[in-house]
């Protein structure tokens, strides 16, 4: 006797065989596969300007880290065709779980890119205001954001809002419990959550050969019954492309989508590693060849939608924004060292309440 289930067959969770790409290294368009359709001009172009800015804002905070204004940045230099067309496949309405490395999505996101860095800058919180913005905090602990990401999709479906939320993740992200919890959730309550994973081969030192044995992430989603894909992360239309259908995908009620984007980490894990002692120059001088930016300016160029004047624009666009950024991280701002004591309870307890009238008592000798 055969037993009827709702189980997708494998097939239709399997991904690519290949990365699903639309742009060559040298930014000439090739045959993408069947199922996907390339984005819009328009929104090619708006994703060039908003990755030459964004490109710019992370040159900007690393620097920033040199002066002493933040207190660590993880760059995602070369990784920038992941984090403009995560935010590009997003409605307003539709939430982002983010990791640490993702600032640059947070600022193509339209947040304030002071609040931002807040948290790179040793604020006690994250800056912004998620509920606003519907940007869950960046989260420092791997893969703690997929389970929260999840538990989000869930509350928005039960409210009867149609919006869907991505969660961003590292390759070394993959190796943690959460994330396999997290997949196992959503499949079996059916969320409308994409799982988008930047594979930039490196969880901190630990390469990817290390972390894993599987042909590609993608294929961690069919065990637990969610629809996969694998795309060429410095290829901005091929991402935008998948994750754009990935959105869809879980928006209609299908569930779950996991999108693995192989990419590379140019610049070291933060300022305070030394990305030398692991992997060569040559290395990097080869994917740096593969520059997701410049490939994406290559193809617009070569298709007529993009000329000397625009990159001459969205060059002085981002030279703009940093000037600005600038001038407002090197201002310094006024500081309540009382605010250690304000949010740790609602109601302060007696060694609270001890501990500030002894920073009090301190401050005041400080200044006779």
């Amino acid at each position: 006797m055969s037993v009827r289930t709702s189980h997708p067959a494998v097939d239709d969770l399997l991904p690519a065989a290949v990365p699903v790409r639309f742009v060559a290294a040298d930014g000439t368009a090739v045959e993408p596969p069947g199922g996907y359709s390339a984005p819009p001009d328009e929104r090619l172009v708006e994703a060039y300007r908003r990755m030459v800015l964004g490109r710019r804002f992370d040159r900007q905070a690393t620097a920033l880290t040199k002066q002493g204004r933040l207190a660590v940045y993880p760059s995602s230099r070369g990784q920038e065709a992941c984090q403009i067309a995560g935010v590009l496949a997003l409605r307003d309405d539709d939430w982002l779980f983010p990791t640490y490395r993702d600032s640059v999505a947070l600022v193509s996101r339209g947040l304030d890119p002071v609040e931002v860095l807040t948290l790179l800058q040793g604020g006690w919180h994250c800056g912004y205001d998620p509920a606003a913005s519907r940007v869950a905090p960046q989260c420092t602990p791997l893969a703690t954001q997929t389970i929260h990401a999840v538990g989000m999709a869930d509350a928005l479906r039960r409210k009867g809002e149609d919006a869907v939320v991505m969660a961003f993740i590292g390759d070394g992200g993959t190796s943690e419990g959460d994330f396999h919890e997290a997949l196992n959730y959503a499949a079996v309550l059916k969320t409308p959550v994409v799982f988008f994973v930047q594979n930039n081969k490196y969880a901190i030192s630990v390469p990817l050969a290390k972390q894993t044995a599987a042909p590609a992430l993608a294929y961690k989603g069919i065990g637990y019954g969610v629809r996969s894909e694998q795309v060429d992360g410095n290829d901005l239309v091929a991402v935008l492309s998948v994750l754009t259908a990935a959105v869809e995908h879980a928006r209609a009620g299908h569930g779950p989508f996991l999108v693995e984007a192989h990419t590379y980490r140019m610049d070291a894990h933060t300022n305070a590693d030394d990305a030398t002692r692991y992997r060569q120059a040559g290395e990097v001088e080869e994917w740096e060849s593969a520059d997701p930016l410049a490939r994406l300016e290559t193809y617009l160029r070569g298709r007529g939608l993009l000329a000397d004047e625009g990159i001459a624009s969205a060059r002085e666009a981002g030279e703009e924004f940093a000037s600005r950024l600038r001038d407002r991280m090197n201002a310094d701002g006024e500081t309540n060292p009382f605010e250690l004591f304000d949010h740790v309870y609602a109601e302060p307890t007696a060694q609270l309440r001890e501990q500030r009238a002894l920073l009090a008592s301190e401050l005041t000798a400080a200044e006779d």
